[in-house]
């Protein structure tokens, strides 16, 4: 999610739930919290592509060599979307 789309995403919540009537933190402090918890997430799904390549090498030896650097790069791409 672009920064403009958490924005909208939060207008909406904030539109379907109207009857609050306190609001105790900032929109700043709520896009931070949405980019942390996106960070996080994307990071865990990055490991995730080492954890699939050993059980990838754990069912099939022979392709050792070939691995490491699929899994580098399935996690590269995944990182990289934090960039765009």
């Amino acid at each position: 999610m672009t920064q403009d789309e958490i924005l909208e995403a939060l207008h909406k919540v904030i539109q379907e739930h109207k009857h609050y009537t306190t609001w105790t933190v900032s929109t700043p402090h709520l896009v931070a919290l949405v980019k942390l918890a996106i960070e996080h997430e994307r990071e865990a799904c990055a490991k995730l592509c080492f954890e699939m390549w050993e059980k990838w090498i754990d069912a099939d030896p022979s392709k050792r060599d070939n691995l490491p650097r699929d899994a580098e790069d399935c996690a590269a791409a995944i990182r990289a979307r934090g960039q765009a």
